[in-house]
């Protein structure tokens, strides 16, 4: 791949590229496909859940997929095309910077008057290239909390703590970055959740079904 731009040009192309791929609102494009606007049914939200819960199941885990992979690919691939094109090293922090923009589009997309979703799953999609490690616990965190509780919300929040705390054991010793980048990132997500943590207060926070319920018992449930 040749490339005769600055580096300073590249960088800030791959940026806005990043972003607006994780703008990319996947929940609602395909729960439109079928003939439904997700942002009117269920929880409201563009999110896989609320598509899993609201069109199917097997729809809502495509919705996860491919909001990880928005993440994951900003990553993974924008700081190896920056450096190509610049002829040089780029700093460490740059997976942060896509991965951090990709995020900061599905949470608020332009192409949905910034209204998106939660950002769990592009967060999960980056941070398996950014980091790891600290991924891989928060997920086993995420996927024991779900298991124990039965609420995405919970879950989602666990990992939101539990991929910071990793990072801050694993990561500490190569700077303040990457901890602190994760922290922020926990933070966003939890934030992200507080109407969920009211629900839940409430106790009026929807299980998740790992099976879906017949059809005469989804057309009997009102919707929320």
């Amino acid at each position: 791949m040749n490339c005769n731009c600055p580096i300073t040009g590249v960088t800030a192309g791959l940026a806005l590229l990043a972003y607006l791929i994780g703008a990319i609102p996947n929940g609602f494009l395909i729960a439109r496909a079928r003939g439904i606007d997700i942002r009117k049914v269920g929880s409201g939200n563009i999110g896989a859940t609320n598509v899993y819960r609201s069109v199917s199941k097997s729809l809502g885990l495509l919705t996860f997929a491919l909001d990880a992979v928005k993440g994951a690919l900003p990553a993974i691939l924008f700081p190896k095309w920056a450096a190509l094109c610049g002829g040089g090293a780029l700093p460490d922090w740059m997976p942060l910077l896509f991965g951090g923009l990709a995020i900061a589009g599905h949470t608020w997309p332009v192409y949905l008057g910034f209204k998106g979703g939660k950002g769990v799953a592009t967060s999960a999609g980056a941070l398996i290239a950014i980091a790891p490690a600290a991924t891989g616990l928060g997920v086993l965190c995420w996927f024991l909390a779900l298991v124990g509780t039965r609420y995405m919300s919970v879950a989602s929040i666990v990992a939101a703590v539990a991929v910071p705390a990793a990072g801050w054991w694993l990561y500490r010793d190569g700077g303040l970055v990457l901890p602190v980048a994760l922290t922020v990132l926990g933070a966003l997500i939890i934030w992200r959740h507080k109407g969920n943590i009211v629900r839940l207060a409430n106790g009026t926070e929807n299980r998740f079904e790992f099976r879906k319920k017949s059809e005469t018992a989804e057309t009997a449930k009102p919707s929320l």
